[in-house]
């Protein structure tokens, strides 16, 4: 592969996880409809069971491409992926959509940390930067675009369909991968599966204060997110009567997400990612009472609540490289198996803070703006805590522990 195909591959496989997310939140109410549930946040395990399945299988596919290389575990992931989607597509019953919703975050999990590794095995330095810069911003593009395609497929075709419009583009990818991209790890890298590293990984990430701080702070920030988007289609729908305008505001919030995520990049350079990181979880708390003040009170309207939403997501964005960088400072010995140990906690917890934010959905958006000032002023308290109170300020490298 060149250097431009080369990224747009690696792009596009990451695109995967959010595709297969953001596509179907407009799909919730024909689903919940098309299945017959008989409670309506019930829809939102669609969501949910898919990021749970991203989650858990981060620990897993870490050590199989260190052991099997980076191909053969991009392209199972790929066919996972793709199998899991046409058979949600199939679903005869809500459990069996569920089932297959976790063996698709399977498949998601698996691209996604191949194409990591395939990315640090050809390229280093700034070389390695710029690939993922450019597939960063495909990365960002998808969910902007996504709710939009989802809802442009509802208009023509039954909900199904955008499964097997995921399955289809899987199977794409898999082909130009299978028959374009060689295998990029060397022979002599494999390593055998040593369970007890990523178990002591576990331990170090859970001792260190700043990375399980900064961790959880991350969790939490994102279990908010999650809570957004499991409700997403009902408050649209049933709080402000207007389910066609989602595609539209979400793809707002995620060019507010992409703006400051692109920005960070010069930021960090003048302000530092701690100080920085600060001030998004400030940002984040200001924009979260404020909404949930106007929800109290009953005064929040379609134009206030997008225009808080996005300025909230703008901070959001500022948060998750500074946040995972800085948790990652003190195990510079372990990168590889901390990332995947912070990883999972990070999605697993995500999930289930999301999932319970949804849950609590009444037809207000009082549960939705009261998870965000929860997740967002514990998150602030755990930064606090993980920097002993000193918020706002520089502070050396952490050095790193030493290995157990």
């Amino acid at each position: 592969m060149g250097f431009r195909e080369f990224v747009a591959c690696i792009a596009l496989v990451q695109a995967c996880v959010a595709l297969a997310i953001d596509m179907m939140v407009p799909a919730l109410g024909q689903i919940g409809a098309a299945m017959r549930l008989p409670v309506a946040n019930e829809r939102q395990w669609v969501i949910t069971a898919f990021v749970l399945g991203f989650g858990a299988a981060q620990l897993l596919y870490g050590v199989a491409a260190d052991r099997f290389g980076r191909r053969p575990v991009l392209l199972f992931a790929l066919g996972l992926y793709a199998f899991c989607a046409f058979a949600a597509a199939a679903a005869p019953n809500f459990s069996w959509l569920l089932a297959a919703r976790v063996a698709q975050g399977f498949g998601a999990a698996g691209a996604q940390v191949a194409t990591v590794s395939i990315v640090r095995d050809c390229y280093s330095g700034r070389r390695m930067a710029q690939v993922n810069s450019l597939s960063f911003i495909v990365f960002l593009a998808a969910p902007i675009f996504a709710p939009s395609l989802g809802q442009l497929v509802l208009l023509l075709a039954p909900w199904p369909v955008i499964f097997i419009g995921l399955g289809l583009y899987a199977m794409l990818i898999a082909t130009w991968a299978g028959l374009r991209l060689p295998e990029t790890q060397h022979p002599q890298d494999r390593r055998p599966i040593i369970w007890h590293e990523a178990a002591a990984a576990l331990r170090l990430t859970l001792r260190n204060r700043m990375s399980l701080g900064y961790t959880l702070a991350s969790t939490l920030l994102l279990g908010g997110w999650l809570g957004f988007i499991n409700s997403a289609q009902q408050v649209f729908a049933g709080v402000f009567h207007v389910p066609k305008l989602f595609p539209l505001i979400f793809a707002a919030c995620s060019i507010c997400m992409a703006v400051a995520a692109l920005a960070n990049a010069r930021l960090v350079e003048r302000i530092g990612m701690r100080k920085l990181a600060h001030l998004a979880l400030s940002g984040f708390v200001l924009m979260a009472f404020a909404q949930a003040g106007l929800a109290l009170s009953g005064q929040d309207t379609l134009l206030r609540f997008a225009l808080l939403q996005s300025a909230m997501m703008f901070w959001f964005g500022l948060l998750g490289g500074n946040c995972g960088a800085i948790a990652m400072e003190p195990l510079g010995h372990i990168a590889g198996t901390a990332a995947s140990v912070q990883g999972f906690i990070v999605m697993l917890g995500a999930a289930l803070i999301g999932l319970y934010i949804g849950q609590n959905f009444n037809g207000t958006l009082i549960p939705l703006c009261l998870g965000f000032c929860v997740c967002g002023i514990l998150g602030l308290a755990v930064a606090a805590w993980a920097e002993r109170g000193r918020l706002f300020h520089a502070r050396p490298v952490a050095v790193s522990l030493p290995p157990d």
